[in-house]
This record gives C-alpha cells, structure tokens and sequence, in this order.
C-alpha cells in the first residue's frame, strides 16, 4: 500500500457544526435546545425618531400660517382707518356737479328782485351781489353786476353733514372745476364759495357755489361763462 494515498490523520477532530455539543450524561451528544438563553442582553432596534415628526411639522406650520394671516388682516384694518381721507371719504357722499348753464335758469323778465339761494341757477348775474344776504337780485347779463353763479355742486339729500372744513375744500374743488369764457379775461375778477352750515344743512341746504365777483361793484356787462 502506499501510504501516501493516504491522507494524515487531523491533528484535531474536524468541526461538524456551527454549534456547540452539550454533553449528555450517557457520553452521547444532546439534541438541540428548542430555545437558546443568550448570556448578552439583546438589543432591540431604535425606534425611528422620524416616524412622528412629520405630523408635529404641519402642525406647526398650520399654526404660524394662521398668526401670519391673522397679523396681515389686523394690519391692513389699521393701515385703512389710518389712510389719509379714510374719515372724509366715509362721511362724504359723491355730488353732482354742474358748470354749464342748463335750463331753466331764473325766470324771465329780469331784473327780478327777491331770488332765494336755493333758486339760483348756474350762469345768474347779480347785482350788488351780497352772499351772505337772504335774496338777491337777478339781472340780465349783459347789464351791469357784481356776481356771475359760474359753477355748483348739490350733495345728495340724505347725505350726513360732512363738516365745515370738508365742505370748504370741497367749494374749492368746484372753483377749481369751472369753465369761463373768453369775457372773463377782460375784468378783475375773483372766486368767491358759499357752502351750507351746519344749521341750513339740517333745513335742506346741500348746495355749494362757486361764483365769480367783481372788488368794484357793478362793472361786469357780459356773462363770463362760456
């Protein structure tokens, strides 16, 4: 035989598996054991800390979209109550403006004495013309006058009182809005407003007037309108 072909014995038994043999009390290898006690604590895996951030995040989110909503209303509430002419446009009712003659104007014949304010019309020349009178005389314009109704505004009847000043800037608009002719170029001429107070605007008044007037009596002789 040669020996050879025959390979050493193992200087150790070879291992026949990946677990241990418990040794038996007849010498004989015991069966496996159905559960194993493991001699380290064994380590479970860590929770996932993100599993729960998400709806915390929209949660949030929802919260400072409704505080920044919130502030931009309480903003913009303040920001127009405090707008320049916020009060004036509240208490101010839109009127309607008139500076052209449209009839009818005052009745014919004229002169005609005794006209009350409130039955002036835009384009009446006046004589001796004084604002602050309870009636004027109305005379044909190509006569002597002092006073020419070149423009008017009428606010709606049930328009609150604006206010003095309101009523004094807004005659001044309607001075501003009026239209003269080529005669007004040959007098002296001024502006001159007449709006309501308080009492004749709780009587009815809702007229402001623009006039044009002459420093030196009746020496307008042409209407000055266009």
């Amino acid at each position: 035989m040669n020996h050879q072909d025959i390979p050493p014995k193992p200087a150790t038994p070879p291992r026949t598996g990946s677990l241990p043999k418990v040794p038996g009390g007849d010498g004989a290898s015991a069966p496996a054991p159905e559960s194993i006690t493991w001699s380290q604590q064994r380590q479970d895996p860590a929770p996932d800390r993100h599993a729960n951030r998400r709806p915390a995040f929209w949660k949030a989110f929802l919260v400072v979209v409704i505080l920044a909503v919130a502030g931009s209303l309480a903003w913009l509430a303040v920001w127009l109550n405090s707008a320049p002419g916020a009060d004036t446009a509240k208490s101010e009712a839109p009127g309607v403006l008139q500076t052209a003659v449209t009839p009818p104007a005052t009745p014919q014949p004229l002169p005609r004495d005794g006209v009350a304010p409130a039955a002036y019309a835009v384009g009446d020349c006046f004589k001796d013309f004084d604002p602050q009178a309870l009636t004027s005389t109305v005379v044909p314009c190509d006569t002597g006058h002092s006073a020419q109704l070149v423009a008017t505004l009428h606010y709606p009847d049930s328009a609150g009182y604006p206010g003095a000043d309101s009523l004094k800037a807004k005659a001044l608009e309607v001075c501003q809005a009026a239209k003269l002719g080529p005669a007004a170029k040959q007098f002296q001429l001024n502006y001159q407003r007449s709006f309501p107070s308080s009492t004749s605007w709780g009587s009815g008044d809702r007229r402001v007037d623009c006039y044009v007037t002459a420093d030196h009596g009746n020496v307008i002789n042409a209407s000055v309108l266009p």
